[in-house]
């Protein structure tokens, strides 16, 4: 039926339809997985599994074609045309044609999983150290588009002695760049490991995140983590905000 303007009206099922956009949170699961770009994808999965002790869920891998470029990479290659430049200039790789290849492997925690993808060259052999792009060199988390893994640590564990162990352990891999910060001042990384045990943590004692301890710290890959446990006040906080979440959406 039309208006007397000539408009369409929408239907009640179109009304219905445009009130659920409005809200796609109740659409949604949850977050199903983090996703970590690797320069050398042998290490970051030893890193994952064996040091921090997650599980292999699956890996699959040698993604090439026209579909698989589109689907991760069609914005970052219209952005390059209209700005007349060669994609590969701009770090996008050429799995159209199979130039490079993409290889995934995921690995399971408790509450998340994490992916690691590698884009390579086709005659690098997957899990190496040849990754198609460079790395990044800045790596600030306060750069924006920058993203962070937080993990839980038990509330059971002594954090400052996990951060004093996750760097050696990683060291002894030879993973020298796994780096945790410290809460006082340091101007080289022998003062920064030479810091007290007790600068380990972040613990925050008042306000509204007090119950909340954190550290940063930097992956084999550069990429930035964050250890974090979380008691008294901070959570009853997000229980809280857990439980009313769910009973909104009728779980």
């Amino acid at each position: 039926m039309g208006s007397s303007l000539g408009l369409t009206l929408p239907s009640q099922a179109q009304a219905a339809s445009n009130t659920d956009a409005k809200n796609l949170g109740s659409r949604l699961r949850g977050v199903q997985h983090f996703g970590i770009t690797v320069q050398n994808m042998d290490r970051a999965f030893q890193f994952y599994t064996e040091v921090l002790g997650g599980t292999e869920v699956m890996r699959d891998g040698d993604f090439f074609g026209d579909r698989i470029q589109n689907t991760l990479l069609l914005s970052e290659e219209v952005q390059a045309v209209e700005d007349g430049v060669n994609p590969l200039t701009l770090g996008v790789p050429d799995l159209r044609s199979g130039a490079q290849r993409l290889d995934v492997r995921f690995i399971q925690f408790d509450n998340v999983v994490i992916e690691l993808l590698q884009y390579r060259n086709k005659e690098q052999p997957a899990g190496g150290a040849d990754n198609f792009a460079p790395a990044r060199e800045l790596t600030s988390p306060a750069f924006p588009r920058s993203m962070h893994v937080c993990f839980y640590i038990r509330d059971d564990v002594d954090f400052n002695q996990f951060v004093r162990d996750l760097e050696a352990e990683s060291a002894r891999r030879g993973m020298t760049n796994v780096k945790a910060n410290r809460i006082v001042r340091a101007t080289t990384n022998a003062q920064r490991l030479g810091a007290p045990i007790d600068s380990n943590t972040n613990a925050i004692t008042e306000g509204p995140s007090a119950g909340w301890s954190l550290i940063y710290c930097k992956g084999p890959e550069g990429e930035q983590l964050e250890f974090v446990q979380v008691r008294g006040h901070a959570k009853q906080v997000f229980d809280g905000a857990y439980k009313a979440r769910r009973k909104a959406l009728g779980n």
